[in-house]
């Protein structure tokens, strides 16, 4: 009896989450081409049996299945066109996933221009840390063929009961912002509430714990929050220019479709606000730093590291 081989995989962008998701297909037993702007970032990669192209067209040719996992839609748009591109080394039957978070824009007019290839938005969630251990989720859109023909390779990067087949093409995108937007959201409201609350007098952890046991508890004050409240740490595994990013993105989605979306809006100037006074590369939960700094104190439960 014999097993189907793997496919050989090509894997563009080795940033913060993608390094950890190549590791560990790696890890997995799959052949890996690799390429990054940063020729530095793949070089564990290579020592631990990856092979290097200089090109995303190298990556395509060499690959049965590329995945992007890019910054933003430019980004993305970017290593797809052009001599050296992914298109111009892709050949008929080629699959490419797209893990960015990014819009359907882009994928759609690859689809539209290139219909021997297959392609699929499978956006991510679970943080560098997610990345690291293989324990992401994983949002796909697509056909339903294509999503359980790529599940070795989903399984191999994600935490299998959270590979969710969410619909057809776009579908991955378009949840993955809405569940960035609606954990922006929680940030803002919770830090907005801990700070009202602190500044009139009730003990920071009696709140929390109140709140919890409120029918207000959300996943975001039971666990999330505590990053700030126990460390002190705003991630800056995620940069705040890019929680901007993925706003924007989900405001553009709402204007698309015809939804108003005045409290999303909000939050995005609220995001904006942090940036611009903590800078880009300050972290994705700094937006609760503003809050601190109106009310003159940090927000850190008893026993917390300062």
């Amino acid at each position: 009896m014999t097993s189907t081989p793997l496919p050989v995989i090509g894997f563009i962008g080795l940033g913060n989450m993608g390094s950890g998701m190549a590791r560990n297909l790696r890890a997995a037993g799959f052949d890996l081409v690799i390429t990054d702007i940063r020729r530095e970032s793949g070089d564990a990669l290579v020592a631990g049996g990856a092979r290097w192209a200089d090109t995303a067209a190298e990556v395509a040719t060499a690959s049965d299945v590329v995945i992007t996992m890019l910054p933003t839609p430019r980004h993305v748009e970017s290593v797809l066109q052009g001599p050296d591109g992914l298109l111009a080394g892709a050949r008929p039957g080629l699959t490419w996933v797209d893990m960015s978070t990014s819009v359907p824009d882009v994928a759609d007019r690859v689809r539209a221009e290139h219909p021997a290839l297959t392609v699929i938005d499978a956006p991510v969630s679970g943080m560098s840390v997610g990345a690291a251990n293989g324990m992401l989720q994983i949002f796909v859109g697509g056909e339903a063929a294509d999503v359980e023909r790529l599940r070795p390779v989903f399984e191999a990067m994600g935490d299998p009961d959270r590979i969710i087949h969410v619909g057809g093409h776009g579908s991955g995108y378009a949840v993955k912002l809405m569940i960035n937007q609606l954990w922006f959201s929680h940030l803002v409201a919770t830090a907005e509430v801990l700070a009202i609350g602190v500044r009139a007098g009730v003990d920071l952890d009696v709140l929390r714990r109140s709140l919890i046991a409120s029918p207000a508890n959300s996943t975001f004050v039971e666990r999330d929050v505590l990053s700030v409240l126990d460390h002190g740490d705003y991630d800056e595994g995620f940069a705040i220019a890019l929680a901007c990013k993925d706003l924007g993105l989900s405001i553009d989605l709402a204007r698309s479709v015809g939804v108003p979306a005045e409290l999303s809006g909000l939050v995005e100037q609220i995001y904006r606000r942090a940036r611009a006074q903590y800078g880009d590369r300050a972290g994705e939960m700094t937006p609760v730093k503003l809050y601190e700094d109106l009310i003159g104190q940090p927000l850190r439960l008893a026993g917390a590291e300062r």
